[in-house]
């Protein structure tokens, strides 16, 4: 008997958000092409190191963290808003909470993405970011966070992502369900892995096919 999932939990980027435009303005930061930058970041996807290495490649000692404080300061924070969320992101999110579900959102975030994604206004029960609880994917703390804070146990929480390595893999070590989407560069890149198909209770290519496919497994 399969137990029946009650709750959806979404990371955020190239989950929720397409984040075509915020590493664009990065390159403008850089100073750098942005198909350039683009190409850097798929090869450092592709050898399993993490994106923070990008950035390595145009200035080393690049500190993340300072950059996005410089940014600010200049008047050119990190932003993203209601035309960068895919477009299946509100109707899925409306469909699922309709059909009972508790919807949450956690991904690795600053708090100033919290603030913008609480603005928008999605049809969510939870949105918490990293910052909020002090620990980042994939630590497994991380979903700890998420079982705690959904209402039913571990093994009736559906986390959605986009990345083997942060997303699914974590979250199905602490028990959770997971679906794989197919988007964005890690979604794309991973699809070869052989974890790809072992280890997602469900493999997507759209956020649409979740209150269907949901459905089905609940019964």
């Amino acid at each position: 008997m399969i137990d029946p999932i009650e709750a959806v939990v979404f990371d955020v980027g190239e989950c929720l958000v397409d984040e075509s435009r915020e590493y664009g303005t990065w390159a403008d930061w850089l100073g750098v092409p942005r198909h350039t930058f683009a190409a850097v970041f798929g090869s450092v996807i592709a050898r399993g190191l993490d994106y923070r290495e990008t950035f390595q490649v145009f200035a080393p000692g690049f500190d993340l963290a300072e950059q996005r404080q410089a940014r600010a300061e200049a008047g050119m924070p990190e932003s993203f808003g209601e035309e960068d969320l895919y477009p299946d992101v509100r109707p899925s999110l409306t469909a699922l909470r309709a059909a009972g579900c508790w919807v949450g959102i956690a991904g690795n975030q600053t708090v100033r993405a919290g603030g913008i994604l609480r603005s928008l206004n999605l049809p969510t029960d939870m949105i918490a970011t990293s910052d909020d609880w002090g620990v980042s994917k994939p630590d497994p703390a991380f979903f700890d966070q998420v079982i705690a804070a959904a209402p039913c146990g571990a093994n009736r929480i559906l986390y959605v992502g986009d990345r083997l390595d942060n997303d699914i893999r974590p979250a199905a070590g602490r028990g959770l369900r997971t679906a794989l989407i197919r988007r964005g560069p890690w979604g794309v890149i991973q699809q070869q892995d052989p974890d790809a198909d072992r280890v997602p209770t469900l493999r997507i290519s759209s956020l649409a096919e979740l209150p269907v496919l949901i459905g089905a497994r609940s019964r």
